[in-house]
């Protein structure tokens, strides 16, 4: 305890007196409450942002709002991309990228007129319309991407749809049976399909329908006016209704602005089910359509786009499509640590150059990086399920104990 010597007076004299002060705890000024029954501080609450929510997520939500996904899309982008990492490293191995090879099996006289695409008819661009291609030579092709790594085999045909296309169809689907006998996803882009030739398609055992939206809804319009919105939308659903996964995505650099890329994620995030797939374009500008003077768009547009998607959609495959040779290797990996593991790879694109088998090897090896192997990808796995579902209990026995 303190002490202390005071003089008291006593007439004329000063005598000393000890007094004594009793020791006492201080306190401050509480700015939260006390539980009246334990106190104890009781924190205040507060509320968590969209974005926190995104990076806690244990699972895809198909109800996200454009001003969700815009706070996301708009933070700081050291911030998302260290989110984006973390989501994309609790659902997927950040390793494994899937390799996919596409072939044009019929390139150009499309009728549609897509500012983007060399293969319009509408447009010269020195490109020449070819008849399809022969399913042995497209199986072919197959075996040489299996060889190289790939695990899925993709076939793009320049048509706006498949009415009246039966021969065509039927050449198709030999080509996906014969590509699923490989041991090989087949995906395929044939423009607009109704719902019985999505049902054929299923049936020939095809892994992915390709159908972009290319862009938001609002800047579609400015892109492309021989195909509504909702027509790509139906065949979206088509596909969805046969049990085909999709694959969906997006052209960057179409003159859009920011919020068309949230637009974009919002319609995909949305469906009734997220895509199997997300391919992300950079446009590849060619002389002679409407785009072919376009400046190419930043790589932080990409990158942040790369890594909304993550955020929104964590259990999608976001694949690196058109434009990727463009990007030096660094800006690839930085792509791959944000979200994205797939890629096209192979001689060519559809109608643009192409990452080759070989310099993707080597950059795998450099980063640690591995191609993703069949038993990892989204549509086995789904194949595997389907077919212990469909099996009888004396199947799955004799499956089982041939596994133990």
């Amino acid at each position: 305890m303190a002490q202390r010597l005071l003089k008291r007076p006593i007439g004329l004299l000063f005598v000393p007196v000890r007094t004594q002060y009793l020791s006492r705890s201080f306190s401050t000024v509480l700015d939260t409450p006390v539980d009246p029954s334990t106190q104890q501080i009781t924190p205040p609450t507060s509320q968590r942002s969209v974005f926190q929510d995104a990076l806690q997520a244990a699972g895809p939500r198909t109800n996200w709002t454009r001003e969700e996904i815009a706070e996301v899309y708009n933070t700081s982008l050291i911030e998302l991309t260290y989110a984006a990492s973390a989501v994309h490293r609790r659902f997927h191995d950040p390793a494994a990228i899937q390799m996919c090879t596409l072939m044009n099996i019929k390139t150009g006289g499309c009728s549609e007129d897509c500012s983007y695409c060399a293969q319009s008819s509408r447009y010269d661009t020195g490109l020449k319309a070819t008849k399809m291609s022969s399913v042995e030579s497209v199986l072919e092709a197959a075996r040489v991407a299996k060889e190289n790594g790939s695990s899925r085999f993709c076939m793009g045909a320049a048509w706006r749809d498949m009415r009246g296309r039966k021969t065509n169809l039927k050449n198709v689907k030999a080509m996906v049976t014969g590509v699923r006998d490989l041991g090989m996803e087949a995906c395929v882009t044939l423009g607009m399909i109704d719902a019985e030739q999505a049902k054929e398609l299923k049936a020939a055992g095809l892994t992915a329908y390709n159908h972009n939206v290319d862009t938001s809804r609002e800047h579609y319009p400015s892109v492309i006016t021989t195909r509504t919105y909702d027509e790509r939308l139906k065949t979206i659903q088509n596909v969805q209704e046969a049990g085909i996964h999709v694959c969906t995505g997006g052209i960057l650099g179409l003159g859009e602005k920011a919020r068309d890329h949230v637009g974009l994620i919002h319609t995909v995030s949305t469906l009734p089910a997220h895509p199997e797939s997300f391919p992300v374009n950079a446009l590849v500008p060619i002389k002679g359509t409407p785009l072919g003077e376009t400046q190419t768009i930043s790589f932080d547009a990409i990158l942040r786009t790369i890594a909304t998607a993550r955020m929104v959609m964590p259990k999608t495959i976001i694949r690196l499509a058109a434009g990727r040779h463009t990007m030096a290797e660094e800006k690839q990996i930085m792509c791959f640590q944000v979200g994205a593991n797939a890629v096209f790879t192979g001689e060519k694109m559809l109608t643009t150059a192409c990452n080759g088998w070989e310099e993707d090897k080597a950059m795998f090896e450099r980063w640690g990086l591995r191609p993703m192997a069949m038993k990892e990808t989204i549509g086995e796995k789904d194949k595997i399920t389907e077919d212990i579902v469909a099996a009888t209990p004396e199947e799955v026995t004799q499956a089982t104990s041939a596994t133990a």
